[in-house]
């Protein structure tokens, strides 16, 4: 009968988004609990490495440091003043800012810079950071390559700290922890959410089965970087699978390597972000289809799980929605619709919630939740109509630290 079609529609719709935000995150830390490798031990130095620059006397390896940037005039002096400020011995750490076709003074600034290192790749035409990546990599003179963004910051010891993890020969990268500040107060941004986001990175790490990278703070072995196609949207995902995909190598996090970037002043650009997320996180899909082969493990439950189920989230939302309505007038389906038109009236109205005290932040958590799906629901459209490109638009930043939202609405989404 169409009304138990429905009736089974709408449950497996509830279960799959339940699964995917409450249930997934229980299953992943049980699992690394009983089968994941202790936090932060390397099994090739029997213990967490102390961030020194070379493992068991080994010199340090040689670095380079790539940050890709496109009209980044307000902030790459300040960039490049702290990537010279790095903890790291002297003569082993290159500094490269490869430029995406910048019109502004970016490229003179940067070589005001020549005579401390830093070097320029100045590329004539915007390309996408994904193109700037795969030219740059090989030009690059270091054994490890960290990569990082014009806009962030790292913390003194972080090169150091992603570097030692690679005395361990099964390691290939390494994500480092990003901390978001509120760029008008300059304090600690990091909401419920991206907390939330942390602690599945954790655990898949311990497992084996962590997926992708922060873009701000990772580190690849060169010879181990795939190569990007052009138009990938979210390379920093896409490049590390790629590389375990190829070559089998694990993916670390080390929550103890720190970068700290700048929340999107304003909603318009934060969302703008969300979708080209979403965006590529369907491309990706088709990108990195085999790692969803049961023979992968650990990474393919938690591609799926973590990743693709996710990604799909919009349309079992949609797809709940209109089973329940076609459902009207038969129990429970009137008290399960009235409980979704709340939990959207809800959303609708997370935007005015004041943000102290501190609990009513909880009150915005649905705001959060049905904007990011439907910015998820909006990338799905611009991948599957290629109106998505690999070109970037600069990120729209607080003029002199005036950063007029407070509390989750600027919290970046994890990948």
């Amino acid at each position: 009968m169409l009304s138990d079609a429905l009736a089974l529609c709408f449950w497996a719709c509830l279960l799959l988004v339940a699964f995917a935000y409450a249930v997934y995150p229980l299953l992943i830390f049980v699992f690394a609990c009983l089968f994941g490798r202790a936090a932060g031990v390397s099994p090739a130095i029997g213990r967490e490495p102390d961030g020194a620059a070379g493992e068991r006397g080994a010199p340090a390896p040689a670095v380079s440091l790539l940050i890709a940037a496109h009209n980044e005039e307000a902030a790459i002096e300040a960039r490049i003043l702290n990537a010279l400020a790095l903890d790291y011995p002297a003569g082993r750490l290159e500094i490269v800012i490869a430029s995406d076709g910048s019109t502004d003074g970016t490229d003179d600034i940067v070589r005001r810079y020549a005579g401390r290192g830093v070097r320029l790749l100045a590329y004539a035409v915007n390309q996408g950071k994904a193109v700037v990546l795969d030219k740059s990599v090989p030009r690059l003179a270091g054994q490890i390559v960290i990569l990082s963004d014009a806009n962030t910051h790292m913390e003194p010891d972080a090169a150091r700290r992603l570097v030692a993890w690679f005395a361990d020969p099964a390691v290939g990268v390494v994500c480092g922890r990003l901390v978001l500040t509120d760029a008008r107060t300059g304090k600690n941004a990091d909401g419920l959410y991206w907390k939330y986001e942390t602690f599945l990175k954790k655990c898949e790490s311990r497992l084996g089965a962590l997926l992708g990278s922060n873009g701000a703070i990772y580190a690849i072995r060169k010879d181990l970087f795939p190569g990007v196609s052009p138009g990938t949207i979210i390379d920093d995902f896409v490049i590390p699978l790629a590389a375990k995909r190829r070559s089998g190598c694990r993916i670390l996090y080390d929550t103890r390597a720190v970068a700290h970037e700048e929340t999107a002043p304003t909603l318009r650009a934060e969302f703008r972000r969300r979708v080209r997320i979403g965006a590529g996180g369907f491309q990706s899909i088709g990108l990195l289809w085999p790692l969803l082969l049961p023979t992968n493990g650990w990474v393919a439950f938690t591609f799926f799980s973590h990743k693709v189920l996710r990604w799909a989230c919009p349309f079992f939302l949609i797809g709940m929605l209109v089973a329940n309505v076609a459902l009207l007038g038969t129990r429970p389906y009137d008290f399960t619709l009235a409980a979704q038109g709340g939990f959207y009236l809800l959303a609708a109205l997370g935007n005015w919630v004041p943000t102290r005290p501190r609990f009513l932040k909880c009150l915005r958590l649905p705001t959060m939740f049905v904007s990011m799906n439907a910015a998820l629901f909006l990338g799905f459209f611009r991948w599957f109509f290629g109106q998505q490109g690999g070109t970037w638009k600069r990120t729209e930043r607080a003029p002199d630290g005036a950063n007029p939202l407070p509390g989750p609405q600027t919290v970046e989404l994890g990948r």
